[in-house]
């Protein structure tokens, strides 16, 4: 028997959507927190750890057949102290137990289901159980009684898994030899992975696809590297394939989780900030080489999206997009041959062949709009297929929609302003840097305490102290709207974060940064993961800003942090590398990315800035030098600045600056990877 909220749980205190969604359950749940670890000590009782994210598909599923069950709850509220965790409020416990549960040899996933000591130390775990016996996995209720039955009764069994998991999960990699990784190595790393991927769908062979920006990133890199094409076609087909197919909504923008078959048909449908800036910034990257239309149009698309549907009264950007509405899952976005005729009358049978649509379906009955079949439009069509589109979207906003998780995440924020400034740059998009300045000023007046930034913030509540993640993110958007801006007031933001970053993460025992500050809730360990997640680690991102910062303020200290960085962390991923590539792409960067100084001031100069922007964001730094003193005494473009009087522009990598470049085609020709 299901349960009809009668009552509020602890949950209702929140401020989480995910949380929230919780609230009424008669299940006795805690927040995370000293409070509930004391309950669970004081009860001597194990702690069943629940962890999700308000847009997960399982997780819901879970919820409406176990959480909402009085019976099912009963047993939870007798055996356990029950504790709920929003995994993206707290990516902190939730890489901890997710990784206990790799430790035991479980693939992962959400929810995550963890068996906790009253410590907090886990023992045993899972990821979705069913109410009953189904799917090759015990029914939820057995779990609960078993799981609890040894707690009680064989400890010594409960203290050998708990010993063995905390050990593992403060191991760290042993460093091998030191790791010799130039150009040459980065090349050889990327033609594995070309040989790994789909050379007819794009991505990873195989199914589920996920987008993997920061490998395709990492295979543009070595296009422009080694000067072969095959690298950046490689790339380019991943990304043109998923911006045709069912995982980009055709309608609304905005490309949802992933793929759960080869050809990027049907999707997992919920819709995350962190996916789509990411794609946003690839998108940006690649149009700035190729011109691609078609790059063009879905980042105008996903912009539209994110303004529409993403942002906040606030001008933050919200977290998610349900995959759910009515209870199943994709309802909000498919279609059947018949809703189509009756919107588009007459003009549905070019809809339909454009986008796939049939009587049968090619989705469980249902139709998932989509442009796989490489059918080209003429200029009329072009303009008619807009138009429908746009008749459908308002059709389907009559529908009930899928919910949306509102809550502001620092990092996540971050990888978004960064997009929208380097798509502002690519796309001659002015109006998308108010985007990006609004939300940046939101996180810096409402996300910030002093130098120290939070990590969520809904309904007026801020998650404090933030996560080096946050950092990471925010200063690589305050990075990229001073190169975008030249506004001195984002390098200065940059500046502060950074060394905030390092008086409350810095690990100088092992190089990198802790993902949790010094001063925050103690947890069993403090996570020091380097591997790249759905996002990139925040190492990797760190070591770029602090290339960039070394290049943009002149001080050379903070190149010196980005080798000690790979110093540390390198040989000890060795065994890892596809699991460090924003790190790699770091890397890259260190070992070729261009310096570009402007001088000079006027249209000219105005010129030269715009054309210099307008370059592939990944692999150049912009740096406005008016005149000599600008740029710090040891800078090699400082002597060759004394003797030109007039706007130009300097290439420099490393110590080595060209001659003055004074006509934009010239810079264009000059930066390796862009067309002449």
């Amino acid at each position: 028997m299901s349960h009809i909220a009668t009552h509020n749980n602890r949950l209702a205190a929140e401020t989480s959507p995910y949380l929230l969604q919780h609230k009424g359950n008669p299940v006795d749940w805690w927040p995370w927190g000293p409070a509930a670890l004391a309950e669970a000590k004081r009860l001597n009782k194990p702690i069943l750890l629940s962890v999700g994210y308000a847009a997960c598909h399982w997780c819901h599923v879970m919820a409406h057949e176990s959480f909402e069950d009085e019976a099912t709850a009963a047993v939870m509220n007798t055996l356990f102290v029950n504790i709920k965790v929003d995994r993206e409020e707290r990516p902190d416990i939730d890489q901890i137990y997710m990784s206990a549960l790799h430790h035991l040899g479980e693939q992962g996933g959400w929810p995550l289901t963890m068996f906790l000591t009253p410590e907090g130390e886990p023992f045993w775990g899972g990821t979705y159980f069913p109410k009953q016996a189904q799917y090759g996995r015990a029914a939820f209720v057995d779990v609960l009684r078993e799981v609890e039955a040894v707690f009680r009764t064989q400890p010594a069994k409960i203290d050998q898994n708990r010993r063995a998991l905390v050990a593992r999960l403060k191991h760290r990699g042993e460093a091998t030899s030191a790791v010799g990784l130039g150009p040459n190595e980065l090349t050889n790393i990327a033609t594995s992975i070309a040989r790994a991927t789909d050379p007819t769908h794009g991505g990873l062979r195989g199914a589920p696809k996920f987008p993997q920006c920061t490998m395709l990133e990492f295979l543009w890199r070595a296009g422009v590297r080694s000067g072969d094409a095959r690298f950046f076609q490689t790339a380019e087909l991943a990304l043109t394939q998923m911006s045709q197919g069912g995982i980009y909504d055709h309608l609304g923008g905005g490309y949802a989780r992933y793929s759960v078959d080869e050809q990027w048909l049907v999707p997992h449908f919920e819709k995350m900030l962190y996916d789509n800036a990411q794609i946003l910034d690839l998108l940006a990257l690649d149009y700035a080489q190729t011109q691609n239309p078609l790059y063009r149009e879905r980042a105008a698309e996903t912009v539209g999206w994110l303004r529409r549907e993403m942002t906040t009264p606030d001008g933050g950007f919200s977290s998610s997009l349900d995959a759910d509405s009515e209870g199943e899952e994709g309802k909000f976005y498919v279609w059947s041959l018949a809703e189509i005729e009756d919107a588009l009358a007459a003009d549905a049978a070019l809809f339909a062949a454009k986008y796939d649509v049939t009587a049968g379906g090619n989705f469980e009955g249902h139709n998932i709009l989509n442009r796989l079949n490489g059918l080209s439009d003429t200029e009329e069509e072009a303009g008619r297929l807009a138009m429908l589109r746009s008749v459908l979207q308002q059709r389907r906003s009559m529908r009930v929609r899928p919910g949306l998780d509102d809550k502001i995440l620092a990092d996540w924020n971050g990888l978004t302003i960064a997009a929208l400034a380097n798509g502002a740059a690519a796309f001659d998009q002015a109006d998308w840097l108010d985007d990006a300045k609004a939300a940046f000023a939101f996180i810096r007046n409402n996300m910030a305490r002093g130098r120290r930034l939070g990590h969520s913030w809904r309904a007026g509540g801020l998650l404090f102290p933030g996560l080096a993640s946050d950092y990471a993110a925010m200063g690589r958007a305050a990075l990229a709207l001073h190169e975008t801006t030249g506004e001195s007031v984002y390098l200065e933001q940059a500046l502060a974060w950074q060394t905030a970053l390092d008086a409350h993460h810095a690990d100088p025992e092992h190089g990198g940064y802790y993902l949790t500050a010094d001063d925050a809730e103690g947890l069993i360990i403090r996570p020091h993961s380097t591997v790249d997640d759905a996002i990139p680690n925040h190492n990797g991102l760190i070591a770029q800003n602090l290339i960039r910062l070394s290049a943009l303020s002149g001080d050379r200290q903070w190149l010196a942090k980005a080798d000690a960085m790979f110093d540390a962390i390198l040989p000890r991923a060795s065994d890892n590398l596809f699991g460090h590539l924003s790190l790699l792409n770091a890397l890259d960067m260190r070992l070729t990315a261009a310096e570009i100084v402007i001088t000079g001031e006027g249209p000219h100069a105005d010129a030269l800035l715009q054309a210099a922007r307008k370059l592939p964001h990944a692999n150049r730094i912009v740096l406005h030098a008016a005149n000599a003193d600008a740029l710090a005494t040891d800078h090699p473009a400082r002597a060759k600045l004394e003797t030109t009087p007039d706007a130009a522009a300097f290439v420099c990598r490393g110590q080595t600056c060209s001659l003055p470049v004074t006509e934009a085609d010239a810079l264009k020709k000059m930066v390796s990877g862009t067309p002449a």
